[in-house]
């Protein structure tokens, strides 16, 4: 099972990968990035990216025909899991993709990664990222 560090590693070997991190939603910090990042600062994608995250998962429109609505103060249901799997940001040059990780504590983190549109799959890289999102290990 890999850890963060690996997961990233593993995330980049994607076609078109431009850059990738593991983000908590909830104070909207990069736990791990890797290569590049859209706007030069990793730290800023992060909270931005986070913002947006926060935004889908305390939606209650996105939890419609979940046994169990989330809570908008936490934005996850009764077990702890947002209700939202990801979020694909769609750009002229690229895809963004935000993907939750269920954990034992809060499931408070997801990975982004930042695809390039013309050398990218994204439905390659959609499965793939919930592969990884299965896998990873935060301790």
């Amino acid at each position: 099972m890999p850890g963060i560090d690996e997961c990233l590693l593993d995330v980049m070997r994607l076609p078109g990968a431009r850059g990738a991190a593991v983000v908590d939603w909830t104070s909207g910090l990069a736990l791990g990035t890797i290569g590049d990042s859209p706007n030069g600062d990793h730290e800023a994608t992060a909270a931005e990216t986070a913002e947006v995250a926060r935004m889908a998962a305390e939606q209650p429109a996105f939890a419609a025909g979940l046994p169990e609505a989330p809570t908008a103060a936490s934005g996850t249901d009764a077990t702890g899991i947002p209700p939202v799997e990801d979020v694909i940001v769609t750009t002229r040059a690229g895809y963004h993709i935000l993907r939750f990780v269920e954990t034992d504590f809060d499931s408070s983190v997801f990975l982004h990664l930042w695809l390039d549109r013309a050398e990218g799959n994204l439905a390659l890289a959609r499965i793939r990222l919930g592969e990884m999102a299965e896998r990873l290990v935060l301790a």
